[in-house]
């Protein structure tokens, strides 16, 4: 288990330090109900991960992902077109990144944060980790990573939660600063939110570029095993 959790750490950072929902949730804070929608909005992600991880598991295990404790070769194959994807969707991004970083501009949508219902947050939160095109094929990757490693079930599912907390660190540290903070978090989220959307794309562009390299070689060494 503790090589699962190394091979899937890399997934679970890169998700975490995704600058969008984070840039999301401290919108969120500045709102007037920010206390209970900062909460629904990690709630919503940490179901949105966890429901995305548990399907890929589901899919995995009855597919034969593991076969003598070592990744079937269809793993290999997926790992390979993951990888492919993350790196041509990296050196997309990294090609229509902003020249100048002031320039950068946010989504549209996040102009109506201040008007979402609670439900309406909880759900926001889980489409941004389970359907969003930057984080949902990080967690598969993680997934396929756990489910070819031929745990044992209860040592998927403890994977898959520890991978899930790591991912919401990136969450749980402006909600954190909101919530302990007092008046100097405002400014402190600001700045934060501020150097997130600057650097947004850049970020996203290098770690796609990074793990999308790593999956292929994990590919290749399936395939080719």
């Amino acid at each position: 288990m503790g090589a699962v959790l190394g091979d899937v750490l890399g997934f679970a950072a890169a998700v975490a330090i995704s600058p969008l929902p984070i840039i999301a949730l401290i919108l969120i804070l500045a709102t007037p109900r920010g206390r209970l929608n900062g909460v629904l909005f990690t709630v919503g992600w940490i179901l949105g991960l966890s429901a995305l991880g548990a399907v890929m598991l589901a899919v995995a295990s009855p597919a034969g992902a593991s076969a003598h404790d070592h990744p079937a070769t269809w793993v290999g194959v997926f790992k390979l077109v993951l990888g492919l994807f993350l790196v041509l969707f990296g050196a997309r991004l990294w090609h229509r990144r902003p020249r100048d970083p002031s320039q950068a501009r946010l989504p549209k949508w996040m102009g109506a944060i201040d008007r979402l219902t609670p439900a309406k947050v909880l759900g926001l939160g889980l489409a941004l980790a389970a359907l969003n095109a930057k984080n949902a094929p990080l967690t598969i990757a993680a997934s396929a990573t756990i489910g070819s490693a031929g745990l044992p079930v209860g040592q998927q599912i403890a994977s898959l939660a520890v991978f899930v907390l790591i991912a919401t660190l990136g969450l749980l540290a402006p909600l954190g600063v909101f919530l302990l903070g007092g008046e100097r978090a405002k400014t402190t989220l600001g700045d934060w939110k501020d150097w997130a959307a600057e650097h947004n794309v850049g970020v996203m562009a290098v770690l796609f570029l990074v793990l999308g390299l790593k999956l292929l070689g994990d590919g290749i060494g399936i395939v080719t095993s």
